[in-house]
């Protein structure tokens, strides 16, 4: 037991690259072997009815998923993970943790999927919601109502990277009872842990950079503690909102260089925001990186990096559609968070759904364009956005 004991301090204190390939499921206990095979089985035979198996239905359980939920929960340093058909099933499954009558106290300019669920989904099940800006931590406080259950947080928020103090919000929220959850899909376990500020549960959009190859849909979520966590399983195995066998597989095929893969694009990242900050043609540039940023100070006290993803204003949506009309290099598509570089336009992709007005006030203008730093050589990268950007 000693020995063991001191295996397990071991893990816990390896390096997160080591952890990236050294999770603990990496390797198929049944065979050895260093694939955790893709079980493809919709049920489980039981070889005494009085001493059923771990698992029985894949709904409930899978040993690959349950490989991929392991990997998320370590990577995250907390209780248990759970894997989910997308990012939006894993954030909507949290959210079924409140009931009729309940309020939740969310980031004003939250990724546009999560917005409609909550107005245009949640609210039929009376459940309410107060969009406020969580820079300032006096508007969170005084969103507080007496049914207030929860607080949602999205830092970097989605497009705008505005930075939210994780540790005070958390703080301030357990003071009054409340539940935390945190969107950690832009930064990922590799920069930010939110559970170890006293977030409560932290959800990812897997799909982006987890996964980083644009070839999967999936969604994480990782509770603080083992109680929460039962919840979260119940919900989970509740609603069926369960992440596939095989493209649990491909997740954690693709968790492997998560390292990698965001030291690259966050190093490209820096010095695209650099050059976009000094381009006489472009309005404004949202990266926690630069110095100006506003929230750089906060940013740094909790997340190891800034990022891969620049967002910046050319001035109107008339020059926002010339720019993606021509540049030859990154996809001009939803999403990010992949090998290659993906040219986002918020006002008709990731915020289509949130109107135009709120859209506005919330400071995502027509000529705002997201960009996710792939793994290309950040000098031509530089080069077609400049030609893409001349008159």
């Amino acid at each position: 037991m000693k020995d063991q004991n001191k295996k397990q301090i071991s893990d816990r204190q390896r390096r997160f690259a080591t952890r990236l390939l050294h999770f603990g499921g990496e390797i198929d206990g049944a065979t050895g072997a260093s694939s955790m095979p893709i079980y493809q089985a919709s049920t489980f035979h039981h070889r005494d009815i009085n001493d059923p198996p771990p698992f029985d239905y894949s709904r409930s359980g899978n040993p690959t998923r349950d490989a991929l939920e392991q990997y998320i929960a370590v990577l995250e340093g907390g209780a248990g993970g759970f894997a989910f058909a997308s990012g939006m099933a894993a954030i909507s499954t949290a959210f079924m943790l409140f009931s009729s009558g309940d309020h939740v106290i969310v980031t004003e300019d939250v990724y546009g999927g999560t917005y409609r669920f909550l107005t245009t989904i949640l609210n039929r099940m009376n459940i309410a919601t107060t969009f406020v800006d969580m820079t300032d931590l006096d508007r969170v406080k005084a969103a507080l109502q007496p049914n207030t259950k929860a607080v949602f947080l999205e830092t970097p928020s989605n497009p705008t990277l505005k930075i939210t103090d994780i540790e005070a919000v958390a703080t301030w929220a357990k003071s009054h009872g409340l539940l935390t959850l945190l969107d950690n899909t832009f930064m990922t376990p590799y920069h930010q842990r939110p559970i170890e500020l006293g977030v409560d549960i932290v959800l990812h959009s897997a799909t982006k950079f987890l996964g980083g190859h644009s070839d999967v849909l999936a969604g994480l979520a990782v509770a603080g503690s083992e109680s929460l966590g039962r919840r979260l399983k119940q919900l989970q195995n509740g609603m069926g909102t369960v992440l596939s066998v095989q493209e649990s597989w491909l997740l954690m095929r693709g968790m492997k260089t998560l390292e990698a893969r965001m030291a690259h694009s966050e190093q490209s990242a820096r010095k695209l925001a650099a050059w976009l900050a000094e381009h006489p043609n472009i309005v404004k540039v949202y990266y926690p990186g630069l110095e100006d940023h506003p929230g750089r100070a906060i940013h740094e006290k909790q997340s190891s990096g800034y990022g891969a993803v620049v967002s910046f204003d050319v001035g109107s949506g008339e020059k926002a559609k010339q720019v993606l009309g021509k540049v030859q290099i990154p996809l001009v598509a939803v999403s990010l968070g992949a090998v290659e570089s993906i040219l986002s336009y918020p006002a008709m992709m990731s915020h289509a759904a949130m109107p135009r007005e709120v859209r506005l006030e919330r400071g995502i203008g027509d000529g705002l364009l997201r960009f996710s730093v792939g793994l290309e050589h950040i000098g031509d990268l530089i080069d077609d956005l400049s030609q893409a950007l001349q008159d």
